[in-house]
């Protein structure tokens, strides 16, 4: 059987969150986010580092947002503010058009820096945070790449270093790992939007999203776990 793509230690198995209920306490969680960020004085410490990405630019906010989440920057830190920064400039669609080709730019980094050009230090990073390297055939290769991209456990960059180094092939990866984020990301940026701008029916647009990705995510996850054996 192929390795299981995730971490090597075994421990008990968590419980699930049922979607109904990680649904109603999320949505709790962003209205007392949203009465807090209108009344409390979080709310201009949150102003001014908008403005900070706001004066950087746009050119230079997705330049980074290409780079950097390869080198094991949270993609959240991108996906969150984007949409408060730059939506008055570019639209919220131009927002999240930007984002997805950012995230399209990382994907073949990531997948570059994993099988070329920094194979050897990936290749000690995995063993040493304990990620098995699941072994690619052609008849596997889709729900190995969906597998890995759908684990719960390992970080966003570690998914891409994981499926490069195993060498499942450049466009198979490119493809199950863009669709796989698109939900996320186009989430992540409503659900930033929303929030920073205090705007609830927005901000719970975006987490109906994440909650959807959620959904698709575990139906994939259970359908392609025992293919890729």
């Amino acid at each position: 059987m192929a390795p299981d793509p995730v971490k090597a230690e075994s421990g008990p198995t968590p419980k699930k969150l049922p979607i109904a209920k990680f649904f109603i306490a999320a949505l709790i969680v962003i209205i007392a986010a949203v009465l807090i960020l209108r009344g409390m004085p979080i709310r201009p410490a949150a102003e001014r580092g908008i403005e900070l990405i706001r004066g950087a630019g746009p050119w230079a906010f997705f330049a980074a947002m290409t780079i950097l989440p390869a080198l094991g920057a949270p993609l959240l830190g991108f996906t969150i503010p984007a949409g408060d920064a730059f939506a008055s400039r570019m639209t919220l669609p131009g927002v999240i058009a930007a984002a997805l080709a950012a995230i399209a730019l990382n994907l073949a980094l990531t997948y570059w820096l994993a099988r070329f050009a920094l194979r050897p230090f990936v290749a000690r990073l995995l063993e040493r945070h304990g990620y098995r390297v699941p072994r690619v055939t052609p008849e596997n290769a889709l729900s190995i790449a969906l597998l890995v991209r759908t684990t719960p456990g390992p970080p966003y960059f570690m998914q891409g270093y994981m499926l490069g180094i195993a060498e499942v092939p450049f466009r198979l990866y490119m493809i199950v790992s863009w669709v796989c984020m698109l939900p996320w990301s186009i989430g992540a940026i409503v659900l930033g939007r929303g929030f920073l701008d205090g705007n609830f029916k927005l901000a719970a647009t975006g987490l109906s999203v994440l909650v959807a990705a959620i959904a698709l995510v575990n139906w994939l996850r259970h359908k392609y776990a025992s293919r890729a054996a």
